[in-house]
């Protein structure tokens, strides 16, 4: 029998032989790389096998086709860099196979086991630099026989080109020098940097997807550019529209597009090339009275001085080519500045400069004589090129400079300067189109400054409540935003704050508290400070709700308030929820789908005192995007919430997650004012460097507590903790047994190396938590496990964890702890 093994082995290669030369020379490079895959999982007995070529930059290994089980369940991953110490890397380095036993595994920091078991890992040089990985989970691994075959199929693969953006062509179909190149069937485009500029995107921010681009369009230019980029819509032949875009700074911009369809061909898509050129310059067909009609339209609902101002640089700045425009109020003898564009400092004369005291500067008006004796005639004043001026306004507009008072009820409200760089010619449409927009600005401006200082009033006390800067954040970035709202003096309740806690978590914090008066804002503040000191106790989600909600209740107030918390750990792309009464969260994910979590929720604070308030679960995955929001934004006396929540939702999946504070702004835009509004964004992107990890499960065999302890040796063998091993083993068995004896179910026990710092964790099914023994006498036959514990480990505890309970404990090394970076290398 031994002797015909053996025959049947001796036999696998001449089959693997026969198999590769079945395989036709018209077969396509990847369908081929997939079939010869399939044959090492045939021929070698892998239970999964990888190819791995050359990124274009060369710098990397990338994965070209796998097949058999998820490679993610063996720590095979899509990318290896060639300068790390992973097995494809010193198998592009040295050109010899590598034979990795599970003994070979553990002692290699990169690799990750599977969680029920151990495996052998192959990995071969491919001809082209790249390299061949199999897994095998029979014992021994890959014998003689197995090892053969691989040389064999290694031999036979020739990995494809990884795949790139189509470029672009000429009517013959070969390439040409063109700003884009869009494949209309995949929606991936090759744009040069030219084009990125126009649209204000960096090279490396930018993803190759067309639905980047277009979510930076003017929503009302979108349909028109569609018929052009989607598939089906654009007719072969040449196109040219014109549309706008919404820059970093909120302003739009307009761009020119000049596009032809190039017809399918065999072995290429339908592809739309062209240029895309700035058309921002004054377009023939617009009037002055068009202008002036669509500055007064946009005046009269214009509610703030900054509003005014960002009306007058729109209405102006780009139909007149100047290079800056300041609007500035006359408060008494000083001129404040409200609002300048370009809003850089160096965009402006150095004399403003070395003024720039807080956000604007000013200055008093008779430190200016050119604009004093403006505001004194109250008529518009234009200096061109060359004109003496004194230095702090003759800098503003060197080639041409335009000074409007503007007046407003038989007084001056304040004064707006235009400037151009290079010599400027003024003709008589643009000194009456000057006039006219000077006129209706100063009578915007009086309106909105009286507007300015009633609500300044009555949103002192809330803006003293709301936190005045988000900390930075651990693997994410966070924005927030508050609208008051614009019905007479009224004072809102809305508020949202952003707290750090221990070992990388944050909390999340959105609140409404009932009504709209002082009360309802002092209530706010104390509901804020209230949670902000719960959660930095430590306690978990519905805990911290919980106390918030008895604390309401023994205020002994008439109003309630509703809260959504959300404890996110920013090292695993995890997060527990609670909800009290609120909005549920909505998550974009980072392929720009959207979700409104489902989750149970309990009542307002201050309603009930005993009250439930259910955690639910989120992840997180790099590039994921939490919005947290109250019922201002999404609900009004035409939108029920359901609806404001499909449109918020529908709004972030248009939306560029790259830009956060944008799509703040944009989600602001459609607020109902007669309600105030607070929204917080918040992007995860995932820690650069992580602590290291392991987890094993644990089966209830007889021999339980062995295995854990041996999977505990090995894995602090791999991370080089030595010196304390013997008080983790120890450890690692009372948590285990504890865990085995007293519940049911599955247990699980993780290893985390963080900080010089050890923590053991055992998860159970059991929600509940283990009580430490005041006292234990001689005849007692257990109750010592939690006592070894408290008396080896620097901290223990125990947190609720899916319907059970995790114990952990902590034990501090002597020795400085290892970290993975964001792929989970050690360095």
């Amino acid at each position: 029998m031994a002797s015909e093994r053996a025959a049947g082995r001796g036999t696998r290669t001449a089959r693997a032989e026969l198999a590769l030369k079945a395989l036709g020379p018209d077969l396509e490079p990847r369908e081929r790389l997939r079939r010869i895959l399939e044959q090492v999982l045939v021929f070698a007995g892998a239970m999964a096998a990888a190819a791995y070529t050359h990124n274009e930059d060369g710098d990397q290994l990338c994965l070209a086709e796998s097949a058999g089980v998820p490679r993610s369940l063996y720590g095979l991953r899509d990318s290896y860099p060639l300068t790390g110490g992973t097995p494809a890397a010193d198998v592009h380095r040295s050109g010899q196979p590598l034979w990795l036993t599970p003994e070979d595994l553990g002692r290699c920091a990169d690799a990750r086991r599977l969680p029920n078991g151990d495996f052998s890992l192959a990995v071969l040089p491919l001809g082209d630099g790249g390299c061949l990985a199999a897994v095998s989970e029979r014992a021994g691994g890959f014998d003689a026989y197995d090892r053969e075959c691989l040389q064999l199929l290694a031999e036979a693969v020739a990995c494809p080109a990884p795949a790139s953006a189509p470029a672009a062509a000429t009517d013959s179909g070969e390439p040409a020098d063109s700003s884009f190149s869009l494949a209309m069937d995949s929606g991936r485009i090759a744009v040069d940097d030219e084009v990125l500029e126009l649209f204000g995107i960096g090279p490396d921010e930018f993803d190759g997807k067309v639905e980047t681009l277009l979510a930076l369009t003017v929503p009302e230019d979108l349909p028109s550019l569609m018929s052009v980029v989607e598939h089906g819509h654009m007719s072969i032949g040449d196109r040219e529209l014109e549309f706008r875009i919404l820059q970093p700074s909120g302003e739009p911009r307009w761009l020119r597009l000049r596009g032809r369809l190039l017809p399918a061909e065999q072995g290429r898509p339908a592809l739309l090339v062209g240029s895309v050129a700035d058309a921002s310059r004054l377009r023939a067909g617009v009037s002055d009275v068009t202008r002036v009609q669509r500055l007064a339209a946009a005046l009269a609902t214009a509610g703030t001085v900054r509003e005014v101002g960002r009306a007058v640089v729109t209405a102006l700045r780009k139909p007149l080519q100047a290079d800056r425009i300041a609007l500035a109020e006359l408060e008494g003898d000083r001129l404040v500045v409200t609002v300048l564009d370009p809003p850089e400092p160096d965009s402006w004369p150095e004399l403003w400069r070395s003024e720039w005291r807080s956000e604007w500067p000013d200055a008093p008006v008779r430190a200016m004589p050119t604009l004093a004796s403006a505001l004194s005639e109250g008529r518009a004043a234009i200096w061109p090129a060359g004109t003496p001026l004194e230095p702090a306004v003759a800098d503003v507009g060197p080639g041409g400079l335009a000074v409007l008072p503007l007046a407003a009820g038989g007084r001056m409200a304040g004064i707006c300067l235009i400037g151009w760089d290079a010599p400027h010619d003024f003709g008589p449409d643009e000194r009456a189109l000057l006039t006219a927009a000077a006129n209706l600005a100063g009578q915007a401006l009086m309106r909105a400054h009286a507007f300015d200082a009633e609500h300044e009033l009555v949103g002192m006390l809330q803006r003293s409540l709301l936190p005045r800067r988000l900390p930075r954040l651990p693997g994410a970035v966070a924005v927030a935003r508050y609208l008051p709202t614009t019905a007479g003096l009224e004072l809102g309740g809305d508020w949202y704050d952003v707290i750090p806690l221990p070992d990388n978590h944050v909390a999340l914090v959105i609140g409404d508290v009932q009504g709209h008066n002082a009360q309802a804002a002092t209530l706010m503040g104390q509901m804020r400070t209230a949670l902000r000191a719960y959660a930095v106790e430590g306690h978990p989600p519905d805990v911290v709700v919980s106390r918030a909600n008895r604390l309401l209740m023994d205020l002994e107030t008439d109003l309630f308030a509703t809260c959504c918390y959300v404890d996110v750990d920013m090292e695993e792309g995890s997060a527990w929820c609670v909800r009290a009464g609120h909005l549920p969260p909505v998550l974009r994910h980072p392929d720009g789908s959207t979700e409104v979590v489902e989750s149970e929720g309990g009542p307002p604070l201050g309603v009930v005192a005993q009250a439930d308030f259910p955690m639910t679960p989120l992840r997180l995955q790099p590039g994921t995007l939490l919005a947290l929001t109250t019922d201002g934004l999404v609900e009004s006396a035409e939108l029920d919430i359901e609806d404001g929540l499909a449109r918020m939702s529908a709004e972030l999946a248009a939306s560029d997650p790259a830009h956060l504070g944008l799509v703040a702004d944009a989600l602001l835009a459609g607020a109902n004012r007669s309600d105030d509004v607070a929204l917080l964004l918040m992007r995860y992107e995932g820690m650069a460097l992580r602590p290291l990890r392991e987890s094993w499960t644990v089966w209830r065999v007889p021999e339980a507590v062995r295995h854990a302890r041996r999977f505990t040796r090995r894995t602090l063998r791999s991370w080089g903790v030595a010196g304390e091993a013997d008080t983790a083993l120890l450890a690692v068995s009372e948590l285990v047994t504890n865990a085995l004896v007293h519940t049911d179910g599955r247990v699980r026990l993780d290893l985390t190396l963080i900080n010089h710092r050890l923590r053991i964790a055992v998860a159970d099914s059991s929600p509940r938590t283990p009580i430490k023994p005041t006292s234990i006498g001689w005849e007692a036959t257990g109750g010592r496990g939690i006592l070894l514990v408290e008396a080896m480990s620097a901290a223990w505890g125990s947190v609720p964890v899916s319907g059970g309970k995790q114990v952990w404990a902590e034990i501090a090394l002597e020795s400085a702890p290892l970290v993975r970076d964001a792929t989970g290398a050690a360095p």
